[in-house]
């Protein structure tokens, strides 16, 4: 029998028909076995794995004397933190389904979640960012109550609704499993070969499938230890590393940062240095190689898949390529190039919607990226089919900007696009025609916008131009607006 491609990523000698991305059965109930067998290893900052199931069966006690139930939603919104971290777990052991949001979200952006997703709680920084759900902190600061059953969940039971970008312009849940997840996670840690003897920077959002489903569960599959800073900061990140961290995960932006600090040769101390959730360039790849010594695995995934493929650990790690699918996933390009998955990670559908115009007659789901395949069969993504901007790891989708432009009385069209940025992967550029003479100024939009927008929303430029590319059909010829931008 063939190997599948994925079988790559396996130590030299190992038997890809053995692997089980869902052995143990759920997230939660892998941790408690782990929790069990090394109750005195680090798991999340100064917790050790004993302390943190003990302590996540205390919020889950709080979160019900909160009224959540099996099966009922809490929203999720707030820095990282390792009580984040315990409320987290404490959701999922219960039953209940945690949906993460953007910190950055005002109350229109969170207001619609709320309306979509109808959370019973929430575990949130301010309490007016959703009113009339009723809300604690991270630490769930509410009186102690009885714990009630815990680890009951079923692999197909959801797990997780994580919101994202779509082609209406507004966020769509995306629902996973329990077997979602921890095949997701799973699959990363077989890869990577992340094992209890690894400690991780963990400086991402935790409202992100980057720092959620591969940092936090990935460390909970894995036995393994993970430092959590509230935000990421150069100098906290390299002193973890200096204080024995094996692993770090970042977005474009971050190693964009990592690499003008004069510490930067701190990361050769490092196992294994990841980058995600954005386009790496070639240069930034080469500018991390040449202060650190350190080949950045790049890879690629989706909030409704977990991760996809990845650069090998064992051997070359290909610049501006994505690697090969990870165990268990099935990747196809179509005839029109556009990059289709399968596997056990890969979501059922978005929360309300139909799943027919999501997935392929045979069951595969439809990224909207356009790829292509090198001769070594490494996947290298090249565009997307759809318009979304990937800033800094985050989605934008240009109708929402635009709209906010357009109610600006000095500005008469407005056409949004992702230009090439080697710190961001994408910049938010905004090409703007004036209603008036002198009416409209750079600097006073975007103001406008941060006013009314999550800050990675808002234009990093403002270009006036006089008229905006438009096609036979009076729709902007948006590739035509980037090439003279």
């Amino acid at each position: 029998m063939t190997a599948p491609a994925w079988a790559r990523h396996l130590p030299a000698g190992a038997r890809w028909e053995k692997v089980d991305l869902l052995e143990g059965g759920t997230i939660p109930a892998v941790a408690a076995r782990w929790a069990g067998a090394q109750p005195e290893r680090p798991a999340f900052g100064g917790l050790t794995w004993g302390a943190l199931l003990a302590r996540s069966e205390t919020v889950a006690g709080r979160l019900a004397r909160l009224g959540v139930h099996p099966g009922d939603r809490v929203l999720f919104s707030t820095a990282p933190s390792v009580d984040l971290v315990v409320a987290h777990l404490a959701a999922l052991r219960m039953g209940a389904v945690v949906v993460p949001a953007n910190t950055a979200y005002g109350p229109a952006e969170l207001g619609h979640i709320v309306l979509d997703a109808a959370p019973v709680a929430a575990v949130i920084d301010d309490a007016s960012r959703v009113p009339g759900v009723p809300a604690v902190g991270p630490s769930v600061e509410v009186d102690d109550g009885p714990v009630p059953a815990l680890d009951r969940a079923g692999g197909d039971s959801p797990a997780v609704i994580g919101y994202t970008s779509g082609t209406t312009g507004r966020p769509k849940g995306a629902v996973l499993s329990h077997g979602n997840v921890l095949a997701g996670a799973r699959a990363v840690v077989l890869a990577w070969r992340w094992s209890p003897e690894d400690r991780l920077v963990l400086s991402l959002p935790l409202f992100h499938a980057h720092g959620l489903a591969v940092g936090v569960h990935g460390t909970l599959v894995a036995g393994a230890a993970a430092e959590v800073l509230p935000r990421f900061d150069v100098d906290a990140v390299l002193d973890a590393v200096e204080g024995g961290a094996t692993l770090l995960f970042g977005v474009p932006t971050m190693w964009a940062r990592l690499v003008t600090s004069p510490r930067a040769g701190v990361l050769r101390r490092l196992r294994l240095c990841v980058s995600g959730s954005a386009p790496l360039s070639p240069q930034l790849f080469t500018q991390v190689r040449d202060v650190s010594g350190q080949d950045v695995l790049e890879r690629y995934g989706m909030t409704e898949t977990v991760m996809l493929t990845s650069n090998p650990v064992d051997g070359m790690r290909r610049a501006g390529t994505v690697g090969f699918p990870l165990p268990g996933v099935e990747v196809r390009v179509g005839d029109d190039g556009e990059v289709l998955v399968r596997g056990p990670a890969v979501f059922s559908g978005y929360l309300g919607q139909p799943a027919g115009p999501y997935f392929t007659a045979d069951g595969m789901f439809r990224t909207g990226d356009i790829g292509e395949w090198d001769d070594d069969g490494y996947l290298r993504i090249v565009g997307r089919a759809k318009e979304l901007i990937i800033t800094g790891g985050f989605n934008v989708y240009p109708r929402e900007v635009e709209d906010v432009l357009l109610a600006h009385p000095a500005v008469a069209e407005a056409a949004v696009v992702g230009l090439p940025s080697d710190e961001w992967g994408e910049e938010v550029v905004a090409a703007v025609v004036a209603a008036g003479p002198g009416d409209a100024d750079a600097e006073a939009l975007r103001m406008w916008c941060r006013d009314r927008l999550a800050h990675f929303k808002c234009p990093r430029q403002v270009r006036f131009v006089a008229a905006l590319p438009r096609n036979a059909m009076g729709k902007v010829d948006r590739a035509a607006l980037a090439a003279v931008l």
